[in-house]
């Protein structure tokens, strides 16, 4: 006799709903028969596991003390705050189970499934705890809280990434101590995370590269820099690239690792600019005058608080001057108000110079002439000028 497909179903499902209500029975009698007979070592154990429930109870609460009584800023004290009050009751309950079950003569069917459920809740908060520990590590380095940083976008692709990747791991340490062979499972990633890292290797460049710039801080957004011959500020630093206002007033925009792989120029953590004046006088000036130099010219530069002189001297022999060379340095990091003071020490030193007597060089040529026996005359003989027989006394035309 043949069974049709819904009787077969019918009679399968009804089977497996008597063997499922046999199981049942039968976990309700072990059941039974363990609470009646272990009564006394079950309330013990049960005692103590809520001893420990408390306790790690206790600890999470620590945990959001040392997190409401933190200071500006993330310390040590914040993170381990933060790693203490993630533990969850999932985790509080099935750890003060598995740590009283075997003292309880616990049947052995209710023993395992204790023991599975403690290795996911362990897999998960260990899980839990290592992502909160990494990215308070990651804020600390920062040094701001997210919603003020410059690469916020960036610490959520990092949050992103550190909990795919710990969950992963936790998932696989929970099918391997259920017995699941994960031997494929982990190949499978590892050749899928391969393929993925070589098909975006330049994006995940470029997101290294703006990682490197949260942990390394060679620049921040407004900070003045230098790249190449580019002179401006950093407007915005993105995933990908960094924005940079440049003099001239244009936008600039440079990809993280190309950037990252030249020479940065950060003149916002001068605590000094220190300026370079080089100029010349004519051979003329007396070396009395030359010996003074330096001492009008600190005399200037004393004139304003924030400046002070660092050498200025005699440094070269010129084709048409005498080459002297100022340093001095203005105490401000605003380069607007240094580069006022710089202004104004040169129209002082022009002041003090005429004053002086003193005459600045430029580039100037004297020819002289030779006469018949070799010796050289400035620049031309002393002669009478005559007029010419058609031109009048005053050499200015014809005569008529």
């Amino acid at each position: 006799m043949i069974l049709s497909a819904a009787t077969a179903n019918r009679l399968a499902m009804t089977e497996a709903a008597q063997n499922l209500s046999e199981k049942t029975a039968r976990l309700a009698n072990e059941a039974s028969s363990w609470l009646a007979g272990n009564i006394v070592d079950i309330l013990i154990a049960a005692g103590i596991a809520s001893v420990i429930a408390l306790a790690l109870v206790g600890v999470r609460r620590f945990g959001y003390r040392m997190i409401a009584t933190r200071a500006e800023g993330i310390d040590w004290r914040t993170i381990f705050g933060r790693v203490l009050s993630r533990t969850t009751l999932f985790f509080i309950i099935m750890c003060s189970l598995e740590l009283v079950a075997e003292h309880a003569a616990t049947p052995p069917t209710l023993l395992r499934a204790i023991s599975t459920l403690f290795v996911v809740a362990a897999a998960l908060q260990a899980a839990i705890w290592a992502r909160e520990l990494i990215l308070g590590l990651v804020q600390q380095k920062v040094g701001v809280d997210e919603a003020h940083s410059t690469l916020g976008s960036a610490i959520g692709i990092i949050r992103l990434l550190v909990t795919v990747s710990l969950f992963a791991i936790a998932i696989i340490l929970i099918l391997d101590n259920l017995g699941v062979n994960v031997t494929g499972l982990v190949a499978g990633l590892g050749i899928g995370g391969i393929a993925i890292g070589l098909a975006a290797q330049g994006i995940f460049s470029d997101l290294f590269a703006a990682l490197a710039i949260i942990f390394d801080k060679p620049f921040r957004r407004g900070d003045g820099i230098k790249v190449d011959l580019l002179n401006g500020t950093v407007e915005h630093i993105g995933l990908k690239t960094t924005r940079i206002r440049s003099l001239d007033g244009e936008e600039v925009v440079i990809s993280n690792t190309n950037l990252l792989n030249k020479q940065i120029h950060n003149f916002s953590n001068l605590a000094r600019r220190r300026f370079v004046l080089r100029f010349g006088l004519v051979y003329q000036t007396p070396p009395e005058q030359l010996a003074r130099i330096p001492e009008i010219v600190g005399g200037v530069i004393t004139r304003h608080e924030q400046a002070s002189i660092v050498r200025c001297g005699m440094v070269a022999f010129g084709a048409s001057s005498l080459d002297f060379e100022l340093q001095f340095d203005v105490d401000s990091a605003d380069y607007e108000y240094a580069f006022a003071i710089r202004s104004a020490v040169c129209i002082e030193i022009l002041d003090s110079f005429a004053q002086q007597g003193i005459r600045f060089a430029y580039p100037t040529q004297t020819s002289f002439t030779a006469a018949p026996d070799g010796t050289l005359v400035m620049p031309y003989p002393h002669v009478k000028m005559i007029a010419a027989p058609d031109c009048d006394p005053d050499g200015q035309g014809l005569i008529g």
